[in-house]
Order: structure tokens, then C-alpha cells, then sequence
């Protein structure tokens, strides 16, 4: 299966439902609730240290608006990166947010990739 053959519909379903739970917890610093929709390959490649250092001490990573703005989708091969506008309950200005998502091999929707800059 591949996630690109999905409608806009469904992929924001589950993007957005995927997308407020990383805000939810980066707010709240549950670094393993954070981490339970990420693909085995993210997981692989993630600094457990630079995470947890980012977890306490970023003031956008722990402050960050629930109320964002949808931008729009990038298909690409297997992977439809999903891009939000964010703003920080702290800090003026606005950031993009970005989720890439794909299938792993069991079926099952995981992000592989996820960031704000």
C-alpha cells in the first residue's frame, strides 16, 4: 500500500490526529509517548541525548500553539510530507512544521520524519 494513493481527506485524518499528539506531548516533555508513531527507521536514526536535551531546555519545543494552520502535501514516492504553519505560546513569529508519513512493513502509518524550523 502506498500512502500517496490516499485522498487529501484520509491523509489529514491521520496526519492531523498524528500532528496534535507531537504537540501535545513536545508541550508536555513525554519524550516516549512523543516518540510511539515514529517509523523503526526514525527511531534507528534519533539521538536519544540531543532529543532529551531538547526536550528540556527548548522553550519552542515546549511551548508550542495547538492551534496551527494546514499548508499543504508533498507526494513523493512512498512518503507524503505534511506541512503546517506553527506559532509559540513564548515566542513571536511563526514556524513550519513538517511530518513526512509513509507505511512500515506491517501496514501501519509511521512518521518518518518530523520538524519545526
Amino acid at each position: 500500500m502506498n500512502i500517496i494513493d490516499k485522498t487529501d481527506e484520509e491523509i489529514s485524518t491521520i496526519a492531523n490526529a498524528m500532528w496534535d499528539d507531537l504537540i501535545k506531548y513536545s508541550n508536555e516533555g513525554e519524550y516516549g509517548k512523543f516518540t510511539r508513531n515514529f517509523s523503526y527507521e526514525l527511531l534507528f536514526g534519533l539521538n536519544e541525548v540531543e532529543i532529551g536535551k531538547q526536550f528540556a531546555k527548548s522553550e519552542l519545543s515546549r511551548n508550542l500553539d495547538p492551534n496551527y494552520d494546514f499548508l499543504g502535501f508533498i507526494r513523493r514516492n512512498e512518503h507524503v510530507s505534511v506541512l503546517y504553519r506553527m506559532r509559540s505560546k513564548k515566542r513571536e513569529g511563526e514556524w513550519l512544521g513538517r511530518m513526512v508519513l509513509g507505511y512500515n512493513k506491517e501496514g501501519e502509518v509511521k512518521i518518518y520524519g518530523a520538524s519545526i524550523f
